[in-house]
């Protein structure tokens, strides 16, 4: 996030770097048309890093390989050729490119990049404040969702259903909830 008006109350200057025993990286896709199926990712990793003058930026990677949806073997599948090619394309990466006030929300722009290919995304980001912690520094708390499109991003297998519609949807839900822990 970088940009010169909008600041976050109480997020000091310094690296805040991503909490991923206390984050979780989710994402929701339609299913058979009717339903969605929902999973996660178990590594990522980030920072973000503010500025004395209270600007900010994100850098965030995802281990794709890490996908985590309660099936094993749908797992594997969206590993392969057909999705993520997890085997050639391990990660996925957020840069951010600006952000700005949104009522009480903000709106967080960024390249994000998946199956090797990068396009521009925005996030709905809540910021939900700075806590001092448990005797570790200060955290902060974020919520962030977007909405991307598979194909987008090179992912265009389709499997068509007999009465219309498709196996999985093109729309993605990606749900973001953050804290950071100020580094020392």
């Amino acid at each position: 996030m970088t940009t010169a008006t909008t600041t976050f109350p109480g997020l000091t200057a310094g690296t805040w770097a991503i909490d991923p025993v206390h984050s979780n990286v989710g994402f929701t896709v339609r299913h058979l048309v009717v339903s969605k199926v929902r999973g996660s990712f178990e590594n990522f990793s980030g920072a973000i890093t503010v500025a004395e003058d209270g600007t900010a930026s994100v850098n965030a990677e995802i281990d794709v390989t890490s996908i985590n949806t309660k099936n094993a073997d749908r797992d594997a599948h969206v590993r392969s050729a057909d999705f993520f090619d997890a085997e050639q394309f391990p990660v996925a990466t957020f840069t951010s490119t600006g952000v700005r006030a949104d009522g009480e929300d903000y709106i967080v722009t960024g390249d994000f990049t998946l199956r090797g290919v990068t396009r521009p995304v925005e996030l709905k980001l809540e910021y939900n404040g700075v806590n001092p912690g448990m005797g570790n520094g200060p955290v902060a708390g974020f919520e962030a969702t977007t909405v991307i499109n598979r194909k987008d991003f090179g992912i265009s297998i389709d499997m068509p259903l007999e009465g219309g519609g498709a196996v999985v949807g093109d729309k993605i839900t990606i749900t973001l909830q953050i804290e950071a822990g100020l580094q020392a």
